[in-house]
């Protein structure tokens, strides 16, 4: 090691020097003091990483070693998870939570949050009641199914169903609907650990009724039909509708079971959306138990639907894996309000912040960037530059797949900022900004920006032009 290295690590201040610093002090007063303590050995571990690296802009002297610390605090004493302005276009963002939620069903959440709820007692007895009656009443007049039920996701639910009906048995699906999702997830791994043993039929790109009907024996529990909602086969493929997969199951004498994915409650062509296949459909065809996401197309909170047949459902409440998957009492809440809206389907673009992003027109969204390029406009200056340019946005997290939705972006350069550098610095305002990078240009998608967003976005933006450069 260099002498220069060694003679800048002997000076590092030791952290109760540094506890006392006027600076360090100002955040003891609003944070707890092991946090503090922690930050200050975090601080202390990065600037010995800049010295051996050699690095020689590091600080020097006594006080300067705390210039920076007030950053460095900043971003380490701040909540992980907080909010965050969605403008890369991605409805469905899985990495920011997904749907954002209905004003109704915020003040419902407000509301069961603020103190205790009526989760799992019968207000007119005062005994235990059951927590499912907060939706299942709602999401079988929705749907015309007899009886429902709600877990923490949808993967729990293909769990469940598959573990109740068929742990120890066969279970028979398409080869072209062995589906993997995000994180992971692949539907035979899910089955393997149900306890159902997986029978696979047809082909990658064509299934026939014929393929189930040989494979069904007396180890069969159930037929499985999986919607194929982050992917696409085009070409020469052949499905089977639940209708004569269900037709078959029952004439068999097993379950037929739709897992739907995204789990579409209306028709989205009526928007000019491409076509879902309903839970309406599932279960009007005759489908034992359909399973679909609450926080998808339904725009709810992070859960899993099972709606089907009452004898098929009240065996999954009885499944003991059914307390390790129940939902809490926030869940219910967002849900039963969110399901409410749709019961008044003719207000659904305007009250279901999901619909109203999927079905906005171009010419719309294109408005509204011209709104938010004029209040950047008058942040930047002659610092940089902004451009409201042609894009696509998309449903996100296996919804509507292959499906680009036209939109206007709004680009954003600031001198002496590469646009990878100036998306960071815009993720790490408060809130955090999301955008992306798209042919070294940082855009903004005004589709998924919320009414009272770009005030977080001009105000990010103008942190990030009063901090300088990074050349």
């Amino acid at each position: 090691m260099d002498s220069r290295k060694e003679d800048l690590l002997r000076r590092l201040p030791s952290v109760d020097s540094l506890l006392a610093d006027a600076t360090v002090q100002a955040f003891l007063k609003i944070h707890p003091r092991a946090l503090v303590v922690d930050s200050v050995r975090e601080y202390l571990d990065s600037l010995r990483q800049r010295i051996l690296q050699g690095e020689r802009s590091v600080p020097t002297g006594n006080g300067p070693w705390t210039e920076g610390i007030a950053d460095f605090f900043e971003h380490r004493l701040q909540a992980t998870l907080r909010r965050a302005v969605n403008g890369t276009g991605i409805v469905l963002h899985t990495g920011l939570g997904r749907a954002p939620f209905a004003d109704a069903a915020q003040s419902a959440l407000a509301a069961v949050a603020a103190g205790y709820a009526t989760l799992q007692v019968d207000p007119e007895t005062g005994k235990r009641g059951d927590r499912h009656t907060h939706v299942e009443l709602r999401l079988c007049r929705i749907t015309g199914a007899e009886a429902a039920l709600v877990v923490n996701n949808n993967a729990a639910a293909t769990l469940l169903v598959l573990n109740t009906l068929a742990e120890g048995k066969e279970a028979v699906v398409s080869r072209g609907e062995l589906l993997e999702i995000g994180g992971s997830f692949r539907i035979p791994d899910v089955m393997k650990r149900s306890g159902a043993r997986l029978v696979e039929v047809g082909t990658t790109n064509r299934t026939h009724l014929r393929d189930y009907e040989t494979a069904v024996t007396p180890d069969t529990a159930l037929l499985l039909k999986v919607h194929q909602s982050n992917y696409r086969i085009v070409g020469f493929v052949k499905q089977v509708p639940i209708g004569e997969l269900a037709g078959l199951a029952h004439a068999k004498g097993v379950w037929a079971v739709d897992d739907l994915g995204s789990g579409a409650l209306v028709d989205l062509s009526l928007w000019g959306l491409p076509k879902e296949p309903t839970v309406q459909d599932s279960v009007g065809a005759g489908a034992d138990a359909v399973c679909f996401s609450g926080d998808k197309l339904i725009g709810g909170p992070q859960c899993g639907v099972v709606v089907g047949k009452k004898t098929v459902i009240d065996r999954m409440k009885k499944n003991p894996l059914m307390r390790a998957l129940r939902c809490d009492k926030m869940t219910y809440a967002v849900l039963a309000a969110t399901l409410r809206l749709f019961l008044d389907p003719k207000q659904l673009p305007s009250s279901h912040p999901v619909l109203r992003m999927l079905t906005e027109p171009p010419e719309s969204v294109r408005k509204r960037c011209r709104s938010l390029r004029r209040r950047l406009d008058a942040v930047l200056g002659s610092a940089g530059s902004t451009e409201v340019l042609p894009g696509a946005s998309e449903a996100g997290s296996g919804s509507l797949a292959a499906i680009d939705l036209p939109t206007w972006v709004v680009s954003v350069s600031v001198h002496g900022f590469s646009a990878e550098e100036l998306a960071r610095r815009f993720r790490l305002s408060v809130p955090a900004v999301f955008g992306r990078v798209h042919e070294g240009r940082f855009l903004i998608d005004c589709r998924t920006i919320l009414p009272d967003e770009m005030m977080y976005i001009q105000s990010a933006l103008q942190g990030i032009v009063s901090s300088g450069s990074t050349v």
